[in-house]
Formats: structure tokens, C-alpha cells, sequence
């Protein structure tokens, strides 16, 4: 498995399996489950997913050896504080049937997340936690993150697939050690991604699929995946990328599709900021 070397030492897969937006207990779980009958080891979930405990039964049934594992959850709005982050991650760790985290993120940069930050930073320092992040934090709230805090976030997770690149983001993020991970590297089918000109022939060149050509780009951007199926080909297929490498024509084409804008959300909009922030899910 092919692995990057967080800013603690720690290493991290470079795919994942992630579980948004599969909300049904048991297909998550036979999701999950097939992902690491197929060689994945990193799992991304979330307190807001609403699945954790899916993804606990799952780890569980598979057999896997802990140590061989790389779990991943995030801290929602709501509990962003420094007492409620360390009841809420107390909670997902009580779902997930585990006795420590590889890495906890705070799911979006509003409400006391400096609270949660200093929360998580002793759950760390305890070895509850093997390594702390952030995710959908700009490069302004990052860098104000990591100037009033002791520990550097390990990780960002941020929308990033062919359509919205994150060149500059990219790299401000590595200036700093903070290694960057993408959430919907197929940007969920919009655009229409998987039948783009550009794509195609890029796939039928190296006879993969879109969605193969699309990881093994972020891959060689050392940006770490997160894809998620329920449709256990495609599982398969998506873990299937070490067998071939894009060159400097294919990269510099897929260049050329960055809109260089969110084609999800703007989190520049009050609106947006709002809407969250007083969005309550049941935990």
C-alpha cells in the first residue's frame, strides 16, 4: 500500500474508502466491508454521516488487524467546543468499537472549532488520537489555525477533483506540512464528468476508466482519495490504479479542465456559514 508521511511521522494510505451520503446501516456496512476484503485500509467517516456504527460492524467483521487500519472521523458543527469535542469523540469511538482514532478531523471551519482544536490537541497528546486535522479549511483559516495553536493540523481535507484543482491551495498546504486530502475526487458526476472528452481519451489511451485516470492523477499529486461505491466492481475497479502513470501530456490536459471554483459551495457566503451553523443533526 502506497503511503504518505504526515508532519508527526505518522503514514497514511494514499486511498481510501470514503461513506458519505450512504446513510442505510447495512449497506454501508457490506460497503466497507467488501472495501477492505479488497485491500483498503484507510476509512473516512464522519460523526454527521450518521454511520459510524455501520463502519464500526464492519471493521469488526472483516477481521483486519487494528494496527493495519487507518480510521478516519470528523467533528460536526454542533459539538465544536472543548468539553463537547471530547464527549462527541468518546461517542464515535463508542460507535466505531475502538479504542483510539488514526486521525480526527473537524468537519468545517465554523462555530468553536479553536474550543474542539485544543480538545483534540490533548486527546492527541493522550494517544487517543493518532494524528489531528481539519477539513474544508480555507488558506486563510489554516494559516490563522496554525499561528494560534501549538500542533500544526496533520491533515486538510478539501473539495478537489479535475474541475476545481486546488493548484495554489496545494501548495500553500505543503509550505506548511499539512498534507492535503480530496473529498469528492469525482466531483459526484457534475460536469459530467465521466463521459468529458478530455477524460475519456485519456482513459481508453491507458484502457482505465475515468474514474481510475481521475485517482491516479490525484495520486501523482500525492493528494490522498477517498472514493466512495456501494457497487463492489467498482470498489475493486477504483483500487486498481498502481499499474499505470499519466504523463506529462495527460497531466498537462487535465490541467486545462480547472474552473479554479467550487462546484458544490462558497465559503465566502454568509448564507452558507449560516445555513450550517445552525443546522442541528441528531447523533
Amino acid at each position: 500500500m502506497q503511503t504518505v508521511t504526515l508532519n508527526n511521522g505518522v503514514n497514511m494510505p494514499i486511498i481510501g474508502f470514503g461513506v458519505y451520503q450512504i446513510p442505510d446501516a447495512e449497506e454501508c456496512e457490506n460497503a466497507v466491508y467488501e472495501a477492505l476484503m479488497t485491500g483498503y485500509r484507510l476509512i473516512d467517516t464522519a460523526a454527521g454521516y450518521l454511520n459510524e456504527e455501520a463502519v464500526g460492524r464492519a471493521i469488526k467483521r472483516s477481521g483486519v488487524p487494528r494496527e493495519e487500519l487507518f480510521i478516519t472521523t470528523k467533528l460536526w458543527i454542533q459539538d465544536a467546543g472543548y468539553e463537547s469535542a471530547k464527549l462527541v469523540f468518546a461517542k464515535s469511538l463508542n460507535k466505531l468499537q475502538l479504542d483510539y482514532l488514526d486521525l480526527y478531523l473537524i468537519h468545517q471551519p465554523f462555530g468553536d472549532y479553536y474550543g474542539a482544536w485544543r480538545a483534540m490537541e490533548d486527546l492527541y497528546r493522550e494517544g487517543k488520537i493518532k494524528a489531528i486535522g481539519v477539513s474544508n479549511f480555507l488558506p486563510d483559516r489554516l494559516m490563522d489555525l496554525i499561528v494560534h495553536n501549538e500542533i500544526v493540523p496533520a491533515v486538510n481535507q478539501v473539495e478537489t477533483h479535475p474541475f476545481y484543482q486546488q493548484i495554489e491551495s496545494a501548495a500553500f498546504m505543503k509550505e506548511q506540512g499539512v498534507q492535503h486530502q480530496s473529498w469528492a475526487p469525482f466531483a459526484e458526476g457534475r460536469n459530467n464528468m465521466f463521459g468529458n472528452e478530455v477524460l475519456t481519451s485519456i482513459a481508453a489511451k491507458h484502457n482505465k476508466s475515468v474514474a481510475q485516470v481521475v485517482l491516479r492523477w490525484l495520486v501523482q499529486r500525492e493528494v490522498v482519495v477517498i472514493p466512495k461505491s456501494v457497487n463492489k466492481e467498482r470498489i475493486v475497479e477504483n483500487f486498481d490504479i498502481f499499474d499505470f502513470e499519466l504523463d506529462v501530456d495527460d497531466i498537462e490536459q487535465i490541467t486545462s479542465l480547472d474552473t479554479r471554483d467550487s462546484l458544490f459551495l462558497s465559503y465566502h457566503d454568509p448564507k452558507f456559514a449560516k445555513m450550517l451553523g445552525t443546522l442541528r443533526v441528531d447523533l
